[in-house]
């Protein structure tokens, strides 16, 4: 039995994995797949993968193509995610903020620098014609952190996946002013550069086994159910989502990197595009 490590966020996007994991459909390819979840998102999982703490990554794609670029030794090995990841622009309930505009020139919570929360706070505002270059930070780690940070005042606003946060809005934690989709596809399954040429054979079947369960996936029956219980959101909201979300079982397409790369580029984020066959597996 072969171990394989595998980070990701403790997030619906990625049940497919426990799923796939509880089922048994890895050990019957003789791989012991042991899954981490990493609440601090992906700048933890980019460090995670560069200090060699794990194998394989769940990862948001412009996080990861950032820290690629600044010598990260990974490279990704196929598309997970297709579709946008709607991110979600909230404030503390109590806050006075009732528009996005009201934000412009305060501090937004990210939970680290290289995280999806801090490189979309850069897209977001580069949308709202904002200058990028004025933008404030606090880190506060993770979620739980957020709500202590803009509770505080420490933080005036804070990014993350909307269906998430959701039940966060819902109870009156935080109140939602806006969302803002990512430019491109997502999630990406990456892999250090040494597991990935070590372990050829075993990624085959890694590859084999996920994408039969993302191809299935929308079909399992009452998958919406399941979704809603141990995620615990609202049923008509993990609606919504599936409809927005799609699975994907083939590499990231090329031009999509050349347009993540211009995006952080043109916004200071990296200092230089490299090429594409540096990226991808």
């Amino acid at each position: 039995m072969k171990t394989v490590r595998i980070i990701g966020v403790p997030e619906h996007f990625n049940l497919p994995w426990h799923l796939a994991i509880e089922e048994g459909a890895f050990e019957e390819r003789g791989i012991q797949l042991e899954w981490t979840d990493i609440p601090e998102g992906t700048g933890k999982m980019s460090q995670m993968l560069k200090d060699g703490e794990t194998d394989l990554a769940i990862i948001l794609t412009e996080g990861i193509i950032k820290s690629i670029t600044e010598g990260n030794p990974v490279k990704v090995i196929q598309e997970y995610i297709a579709s946008p990841l709607l991110w979600g622009i909230h404030v503390d309930a109590k806050s006075s903020f009732s528009s996005l505009n009201e934000l412009k020139d305060t501090i937004a919570a990210i939970s680290r620098f290289g995280s999806g929360s801090h490189l979309m706070a850069y897209v977001q505002a580069k949308q709202m014609g904002w200058d990028t270059n004025t933008l404030k930070f606090n880190i506060i780690n993770n979620l739980n952190g957020a709500i202590e940070g803009l509770a505080s005042g420490e933080a005036d606003y804070f990014m993350w996946e909307r269906f998430t946060t959701k039940p966060l809005v819902d109870n009156g934690t935080f109140k939602h002013l806006g969302n803002c989709p990512t430019p491109w596809p997502c999630f990406v399954l990456v892999g250090t550069d040494s597991f990935i040429k070590e372990n050829n054979g075993i990624l085959n079947h890694i590859l084999d086994v996920i994408n039969t369960y993302t191809a299935e996936f929308k079909q399992i029956p009452k998958i919406d159910t399941t979704l809603a219980n141990r995620y615990h959101q609202k049923w008509e909201d993990i609606q919504e989502w599936l409809q927005i979300t799609e699975w994907s079982q083939k590499q990231l397409p090329e031009e999509v990197l050349r347009n993540v790369q211009k995006t952080l580029w043109e916004l200071n984020l990296i200092e230089d595009s490299i090429p594409v066959t540096d990226i991808l597996k």
